[in-house]
């Protein structure tokens, strides 16, 4: 029997490598597969004439597959090995998509070797289980043909790109990608696969979210509250943990084509009175928790270039008029101000009122100098600042910081640019309120994940045209900085990626763009001063935002809109053309394909390529004169390659901008802050980068 180097071993397989894994040799990894593939079979196989039962025969046909994967593999690895760093951020911070598809494929070859190395030993044992091991190599198999389906799309990008470009500009072949991603088979990485490429902490945790998903997806659309359908969907969830495939299978279907309002009805489980109380019981205790709104007034905000003259900031009005802005005050201690009458007057009547406990009255702490403004993610479609609390109170004790969370509207009701409007008036709000969040306003930083990321950067992108001070730095976690389809490789990963789907990130990003929209018309009630609007009016408003859109990307580059449109009505998916040609691969090869197809609904509205909803298509005049921006990715994010490219934007006109890379955390990992020392660990990153922020000089320690 071959002995396998001992330290692939050492370094294992998934996410608890590195930097093991990104060092590792790939000649030594490709060899070591080959021998105990080798060795797997010969032990399978027994002496010449020897019968197998049908689970052994499976076995042995995987090893073999597998073999003859790692033999195509090889060279296409080596090839990217050797030219992945030229699309790095700068040599101190390497990350881009190229590199982690080379990655997840290493992670996923090293899953294999342990298993068949365990095949390889143990198969004559008494107690080796045929069946299961057969089963977990078939998943596995079927793994490394998806992933090697994908390097060879990335590929394509490789040489269809311009140098240093990650993001393809041939629609052509991002349409390929999306016809490529509706027909293929899904379900092995949601299966024994799930989480293979994330760090070994996660991968209970993703096994939790897609058990909890495919059995709120069974339930989905009963009459039932939403705590009745979490109660529902945890007695239906047995069936799915001890059934791999079937969960698999189930999960497929459900990224495939279930609607937006299963999405945010699965996402905002999380704002139930139940599992956030559960994890409020585990966050860090604050003084200070009130919700907030700010009303529909007009401002009066002094120029940054000349204080003494000052500029009108009206309320938001897109799609259904002017209104208010929700707000939520995280504070870890009470702070002058805080306990005011004149904040508690703009106290939400539907949150819980600032109390304390009867015979503890606690000290107050004068202003700080600082003022976190923060902006939360979920796809613009989901969640407020109530499912983002865990780590925001725990930002606050690290900082010594009040900080202010904006609960923005959502789409498909509220699409581009209400949240934007809503964000930007609730800046200029904290900047003239700042006394009364316990806060001098001496140094603001706006922080936000995800979707808030982007809004972090297209608000201060607004308050620099508008001439309002701008935030003194940004600290921005995974944002989307480009809201199209467009093809790129650490999009690649949304074949496999449990958190961000490539159906689910097209159905945000459409419904962000209003390609969902349904006009909604707030009570007048709730319009505050300037409510007396008609309703023709807000329609009409509505309507000139979306051509002031148009307009203004028109203006950007006359020939983008009219070609995008025209791209996009020829966009069609497998499932309506299944004759047409898919992406090229080598002869003799085709990746597995799904038996249920997806309907990826193409975006092609010229509203996704509007600076201020895709700041990456920014020109350099509108990004300019931004302050620092600390941008803190994931390598294992399908949205790696928006930090990296913004990032190097920014570096490329002289901007002041930091990318960290962290490795083997999935999309979204400040919400995980608890979950693991890693996720702890990023958090961590985040709080330094916003101190950086604070401690600029001149500024007063907080």
């Amino acid at each position: 029997m071959t002995a396998v180097p001992k330290m692939l071993w050492e370094r294992g397989g998934g996410g608890d490598e590195s930097p093991g894994l990104a060092e590792m040799n790939d000649g030594v990894v490709f060899t070591t597969l080959e021998r105990v593939c080798e060795d797997s079979i010969t032990a399978l196989s027994g002496p010449p004439g020897r019968t197998h039962d049908d689970a052994t025969m499976r076995l042995l046909e995987a090893m073999k597959r597998i073999q003859e994967h790692g033999r195509a593999l090889e060279p296409v690895v080596v090839g990217f090995a050797s030219v992945y760093h030229h699309f790095d951020f700068d040599a101190e911070t390497p990350g881009n998509g190229y590199r982690t598809l080379v990655k997840v494929v290493r992670s996923c070859l090293f899953h294999i070797i342990q298993k068949s190395r365990y095949v390889a030993n143990n198969c004559r044992g008494a107690f080796f289980r045929v069946e299961h091991n057969a089963l977990e190599l078939e998943a596995y198999c079927s793994a490394l043909c998806q992933l090697r389906a994908l390097l060879y799309l990335a590929k394509r990008i490789l040489n269809d790109n311009e140098s240093g470009q990650l993001y393809s500009s041939d629609e052509g072949l991002s349409q390929s990608f999306a016809r490529e991603y509706s027909s293929m088979h899904k379900a092995c990485f949601y299966g024994r696969c799930l989480g293979f490429q994330f760090s070994p902490t996660m991968r209970p945790f993703l096994q939790t979210v897609v058990i909890s998903m495919v059995s709120f997806g069974e339930n989905y659309k009963r009459q039932q509250s939403g705590i009745g359908m979490a109660a529902l969907s945890l007695l239906t969830s047995g069936k799915y943990v001890i059934d791999p495939e079937l969960r698999g299978a189930e999960f497929e279907r459900i990224t495939q084509n279930l609607d937006m309002d299963f999405w945010k009805s699965f996402w905002n489980l999380t704002e139930t009175e139940l599992l956030s109380g559960l994890a409020s019981i585990t966050s860090n205790l604050v003084q200070v928790n009130l919700t907030l709104s700010a009303p529909a007034v007009t401002l009066r905000m002094p120029l940054a270039s000349d204080p003494r003259l000052s500029v009108s900031v009206s309320p938001p009005v897109a799609h259904w008029g002017p209104g208010g802005v929700n707000l939520r005050l995280i504070s870890h201690v009470l702070r002058e101000g805080q306990d005011s009458e004149e904040l508690l007057a703009f106290a939400r009547s539907d949150g819980p009122p600032l109390s304390f406990p009867v015979g503890f009255k606690p000290q107050k702490h004068p202003l700080s100098p600082w003022l976190i403004i923060h902006f939360h993610g979920g796809g613009f479609v989901a969640q407020t600042s109530r499912s983002h609390e865990n780590y925001l109170k725990s930002w606050s004790r690290d900082l010594n910081v009040p900080i202010l969370s904006v609960d923005y509207s959502l789409a498909p009701e509220a699409p581009f640019p209400r949240a934007l409007e809503e964000c930007f008036y609730a800046y200029c709000w904290a900047l003239q309120n700042s006394h009364l969040l316990g806060s001098t306003g001496e140094r603001v930083c706006l922080a936000g994940d995800s979707a808030g990321g982007n809004l972090c950067i297209t608000v201060t992108m607004r308050a620099m045209t508008n001439g309002v001070r701008v935030p003194d730095g940004i600290m921005a976690a995974y944002p989307a900085t480009l809201l199209t389809t467009d093809a790129s490789p650490s999009r690649l990963l949304t074949l496999i990626d449990p958190m961000l789907p490539l159906g689910v990130l097209t159905k945000c990003i459409n419904a962000y763009a209003g390609m969902d929209f349904q006009q909604a018309v707030v009570p007048t009630g709730e319009l505050g001063t300037l409510g007396s609007l008609s309703r023709e009016s807000v329609l009409l408003l509505s309507d000139l935002t979306q051509g002031m859109s148009s307009w203004f990307q028109s203006f950007l580059d006359p020939s983008s809109s009219t070609q995008h449109l025209s791209n996009g009505d020829k966009a069609e998916c497998h499932s309506k053309n299944s004759d047409e040609q898919l992406a090229e691969y080598p002869e003799g090869f085709e990746p597995l394909r799904s038996e249920q197809l997806a309907e990826i609904k193409a975006t092609h509205t010229p509203v996704i390529r509007n600076p201020f909803v895709s700041p990456l298509l920014a020109p350099d005049s509108m990004l300019k004169g931004l302050p620092p921006i600390h941008i803190v990715a994931s390598a294992l994010d399908a949205l790696l390659d928006d930090s990296v490219m913004f990032a190097k934007k920014l570096k490329g006109i002289g901007q002041p901008v930091t990318l960290t890379v962290i490795e083997d955390l999935p999309h979204g990992f400040l919400s995980l802050l608890q979950l693991s020392k890693e996720t702890q660990e990023a958090s961590d990153i985040c709080v330094n980068r916003m101190r950086e922020i604070f401690q600029q000089d001149p500024c007063p320690c907080a």
